[in-house]
């Protein structure tokens, strides 16, 4: 007999492995990639690099962390660049695969965003943040925190300030080159502009990256939404604009002959509901062309608290140099699709899942994806090309996963009162016995420009362990649907997209006999947290809510948040000093007196997305007027903090939703809601 399986609990967060950034190698096409785990003594992650054969028999550590990432091998296969974070910051060092030993290349003060090695190996161009005044860069990192204490920071730029790096401290991300053999280092831009994603064109003569350099003084930076790619060359010098100011651009590759360069981009017609397309430019410049426009989100946008890679893989050619590979979001999948000027692309991958990232073998067999199901986390599978044979190569999760009730996700369809066509899912709680019903919890992604799958959730299956039924659905702004589907919440925030959910209820207790009717709750972070503040502002059907990394009040929003401006106009419709009316009739806080279901609010005090004051309003207003509510703020944690934040803080919030919920909907009677220990 086989051993029961066990409910899933929001300490086994602390079990889960993650892997990510393959690597193929140039000869033997082994893959290096980064392992992740869970320090618990010191509450932190831990990554080293591994190495796995092609055919998934062997797999041994290359580094030994803790703080390894970023794995990239050199053109003759001999050494493996990677990114390491200790005492010295974030530095680039070399292994030697021939006997193991590592040593640090670069000694960048503010460290190393990114590097990439030239085609011949002997050289490495990354990216690095310097201040354009000469006296700055020459002070010690102790002489520039004596003087910080001494005096104030002042600010110019009109958004001085970012999620995930804080206040501007007026350095800009410049390129590059240190050779190889002797460490010797050549910086090849500088400027008031940042540089990203370098890559060396195939001849080794140039470097090509993106920024949004300005010719035009008058312009501001921060308000310009479109992204350029320059070249430079490889010993510095003039830099070249290749496209013409018309898109942002994400990300891009050379063809085989270097003679084209394809692009994932967006035109921003649609602000940041606009959809992600493929174009091709000249590698002398001109007019980028695009190609078909379709339904497939271009890239990945899939939001999920099970995955842990940062970089986004771009284009791909293929050997003709006349398609390219890329990752396209749609329907609640991200597949693997191969995209051809003037045609719909043709997914090469298949089966409900969500691929975030890949690379392909040099013989151009196989490809390499990081792949993950509603099974459990992602792992390295190798895809055939020729047969469309899949072999997994990696299987960290499989032990823990075998023993878990897993909640396997219900796909349904339906159509709006407005007449979106609207896809959701559905989790029925494992433990839940036969006939009986459970409350029902709405779950509301952020963006909203991003979009849920039925793939597996530590989140949303501690919900269902815990005796929820988990509902979750792409209301109309989520990507993979179509452009009109994208941009129709934009100027429309609390209309169709409200209703959306609204209906999406109404059809889960229509459709699913095992949901109370009389015991709902509902929540989400971000947009989804603003969402929840709207809903129960706007009725009074759920018993019990979660609002997390919120918006409460758009006039407040908009000059405190690090995309305040772009985003409240686009989602909105208008400013503070124009159409304050128009704001604060979309703000749930103007509604807050209406609000009766008990709330409980989350939100990290390191938050410049969705500034942690947002929370502390709702709160406080909720607070006056004497409701139920509870405010929760985590120290050091931004705005991802429920995703990639310190491990003890994303298991008790898990933890606090539960009990919250329990306390809320459990005690309305029925079976749902296992009670909190604590």
């Amino acid at each position: 007999m086989p051993e029961p399986k066990r409910l899933i609990e929001p300490e086994d967060l602390y079990r889960y492995s993650w892997v990510s950034d393959p690597a193929i190698h140039p000869v033997t096409s082994s893959v290096a990639y980064v392992y992740k785990e869970i320090d618990q003594d010191k509450n932190d992650y831990k990554t080293h690099i591994r190495v796995v054969s092609i055919d998934g028999r062997e797999d041994a550590s290359l580094t030994d962390g803790p703080k390894d990432f970023a794995p990239s091998w050199s053109p003759d296969g001999l050494k493996l660049g990677f990114l390491r974070v200790n005492e010295n910051g974030k530095q680039v060092w070399l292994a030697d695969v021939s006997d193991g030993t590592t040593v640090q290349l670069t000694s960048a003060k503010q460290g190393v965003a990114a590097f990439v090695w030239s085609p011949d190996g002997n050289a490495i161009a990354y990216t690095s943040r310097i201040s354009e005044e000469e006296a700055q860069e020459k002070r010690s990192q102790d002489e520039i925190r004596k003087l910080e204490g001494r005096r104030g920071r002042s600010y110019e730029r009109t958004i001085p300030k970012a999620e995930g790096s804080g206040w501007w401290d007026g350095r800009y991300s410049q390129l590059f080159r240190v050779e190889v053999a002797s460490g010797a280092v050549t910086q090849l831009t500088a400027g008031a502009f940042n540089v990203s994603q370098p890559m060396w064109t195939g001849d080794g003569s140039k470097l090509a990256f993106l920024s949004k350099k300005l010719d035009d003084p008058k312009l501001d930076a921060d308000l310009i939404s479109y992204q350029d790619l320059f070249t430079v060359s490889a010993a510095g010098g003039e830099l070249c604009r290749i496209t013409n100011r018309s898109l942002s651009i994400s990300e891009f590759s050379f063809s085989p002959d270097g003679s084209t360069i394809a692009l994932i981009a967006e035109d921003r017609k649609y602000g940041s509901g606009t959809q992600s397309s493929i174009y091709t430019v000249l590698n002398t410049g001109g007019t980028p062309v695009a190609w078909q426009g379709t339904d497939v989100q271009v890239g990945n946008y899939i939001l999920n608290d099970m995955r842990t890679a940062a970089v986004r893989p771009g284009p791909s050619f293929a050997a003709d140099g006349k398609s390219v590979f890329a990752i396209g979001t749609y329907h609640g999948q991200a597949q693997l699709y191969r995209f051809s000027a003037g045609e719909e692309p043709v997914a090469v991958s298949l089966g409900e899942r969500d691929i975030y990232q890949f690379a392909e073998t040099g013989d151009a067999r196989y490809f390499i994806v990081l792949s993950m199901d509603a099974h459990g986390s992602g792992e390295l599978y190798r895809l055939d090309r020729l047969s469309g044979e899949e072999l997994r190569l990696t299987s960290w999760n499989k032990a823990a996963m075998e023993e878990l009730d897993i909640s396997f996700p219900e796909t349904f369809w339906f159509d709006s009162t407005d007449g979106d066509r609207i896809q959701g899912w559905m989790l029925r709680p494992p433990a839940l016995p036969q006939g009986a019903k459970a409350p029902l919890v709405l779950v509301i992604h952020g963006g909203p420009h991003a979009m849920y799958a039925p793939t597996y959730s530590h989140e949303l299956q501690t919900l269902a362990s815990a005796g929820y039924a988990v509902l979750y659905v792409n209301p109309r702004g989520s990507f993979g649907y179509g452009q009109s589907f994208a941009q129709s919440c934009r100027g429309d925030f609390g209309g169709g997209d409200y209703r959306n959910l609204m209906d999406a209820v109404d059809v889960a207790l229509e459709r699913f006999d095992f949901v109370d009717a009389t015991r709902l709750g509902v929540m989400g972070g971000s947009y989804g947290g603003l969402m929840t503040n709207w809903i129960i502002s706007q009725n009074n059907r759920f018993q019990a809510a979660v609002s997390q990394r919120c918006i409460s009040n758009w006039l407040s929003f908009y000059g405190t948040s690090d995309i305040g401006i772009s985003y409240t106009e686009g989602i909105v419709g208008g400013n503070p000093w124009e159409q304050q009316a128009l704001l604060l009739g979309k703000s749930p806080l103007t509604y807050v007196s209406s609000v009766k279901a008990p709330v409980l609010i989350m939100h990290g005090e390191q938050d410049f997305r969705c500034p942690v004051g947002q929370s502390d309003e709702w709160y406080t207003a909720l607070k006056r007027l004497g409701k139920q509510t509870k405010l929760i703020r985590y120290p050091g944690s931004n705005h991802a903090f429920l995703k990639s934040g310190k491990p003890s803080y994303r298991v008790e919030a898990l933890r606090e939703v539960n009990a919250w919920l329990d306390n809320h909907l459990a005690a309305a009677g029925g079976t749902g809601g296992v009670p909190d220990e604590a």
